[in-house]
Formats: structure tokens, sequence, C-alpha cells
């Protein structure tokens, strides 16, 4: 199981468009989501992340380069999946209510929470609102892009988007975690993962292979 520190960085705004310069500046390093799980899809786009927690909120910054993209779900809580996105699931508490936040390259953000797959509770709009989203493609949807194509993706998430618990600080904790790319209908479909998942087929919603995020 892979395990990463994510650092404590006091006053970062919720402005997303200034997250990459943020961390730039403190020299906040890169983690690869670099793991190819299912030989039927070795499609291995270049994708990287860094995270670190500020007061009240989570701060993610994706950079990932691939042959195509899209953003055709046009709405919050939609398919992301299906389009070029990137996906952090987590365990915030001990109960075993996991969080997926997907979020495609357009800045269009699917939350729900649940202790399985199926009949997950999705995020309200209030909450998906408090979410600041900032991507280099800008945010209006569009039909698949083929040709190779860097884009960012930065996200300001409070810890209020743990909308079933009451969390108000992850200092000193440790959670069961995963960040992922996928992009189900792209031209090359694929399923990265940060920690490896031993699963005979694609699937991300398994807290039992996540790997684990410690917080200073």
């Amino acid at each position: 199981m892979k395990t990463k520190t994510i650092p404590f960085i006091a006053g970062i705004s919720a402005e997303p468009q200034q997250i990459p310069a943020i961390l730039d500046a403190k020299d906040i390093p890169f983690t690869a989501i670099d793991t190819v799980n299912w030989s039927e899809y070795p499609y291995q786009p270049e994708v990287k992340f860094r995270m670190v927690q500020t007061d009240g909120a989570l701060v993610l910054h994706y950079v990932v380069t691939e042959q195509s993209v899209k953003a055709e779900a046009g709405h919050d809580n939609g398919h992301v999946w299906e389009d070029a996105c990137v996906e952090f699931f987590s365990v915030p508490a001990g109960d075993g209510i996991y969080y997926n936040m997907e979020c495609n390259c357009a800045g269009q953000l699917l939350v729900a929470a649940g202790p399985n797959r199926e009949g997950r509770e999705f995020a309200s709009e209030e909450v998906l609102k408090g979410v600041k989203r900032w991507s280099s493609l800008g945010s209006e949807s569009f039909a698949e892009r083929v040709g190779e194509c860097t884009w960012q993706l930065a996200l300001y998430v409070p810890l209020s988007t743990y909308f079933k618990h009451q969390i108000t600080s992850l200092k000193g904790k440790s959670i069961r975690a995963n960040f992922y790319k996928c992009g189900d209908n792209l031209m090359q479909a694929h399923f990265l993962s940060w920690n490896p998942i031993d699963l005979p087929s694609p699937n991300f919603h398994c807290p039992a292979h996540f790997g684990e995020i410690v917080f200073e």
C-alpha cells in the first residue's frame, strides 16, 4: 500500500486559478498517477497531482498530458467519468463511508458518498458550488478533440464537501484514499490509479485497495 504525506499550508484563498503558482512557490512536489491495473486498457497518459491542506479545505492540482480530451458532461453530478476526468476517492472517518470526487477537464464535478458502489448519495447543489475550480481548458463543454493536449485542473475543496460528516480539520490524521485518471468514452479508454488495484476488471469503488494519506 502506498503512503503519501500531505503538508499543511495556512492562508490559501479560494481563488483556484492561483493554486498552481502558490504550490510552485511552496515547492510542493507532484506525485504520479501511473498504475495500469488492467491489461486490456494499456493506454497510459502522463498524469500527476499534488495536494495540500489549508484552513478548512483541501487543495488539489492535477497536470495531464493525453492524446485526446473531451468534456461533454454539461453539468455537475453528470457522467464526468466518460470525459477526460481526474478523481479523488477517500474515507475521511472510521465508519466505512467513502466519498468519490470526480472532475472532468472543464471543471464539471461529481461528488457522492456511501459505504458501497450502489445507492450512493449525491452532494447537493449547495455543496458542489462550494468547491472552487479552475481548468486551463476553460469551463465550457466540448466534444472530443484528438491530438496531444496538456491540461491542468485546480480544486479548492472545503472540508464541508464531506457532507455526511462534520469535519473541520484533518491535521494530524491518516485516512485511506486513492487518486485516479480515467476517460471511459475517450478514443483510448483508460483507468489509471495511484495505489494499485488488484481486481479482475476496472473498478475504482474499492476502498480495500485505497492507499494511505497522512496529514501533517
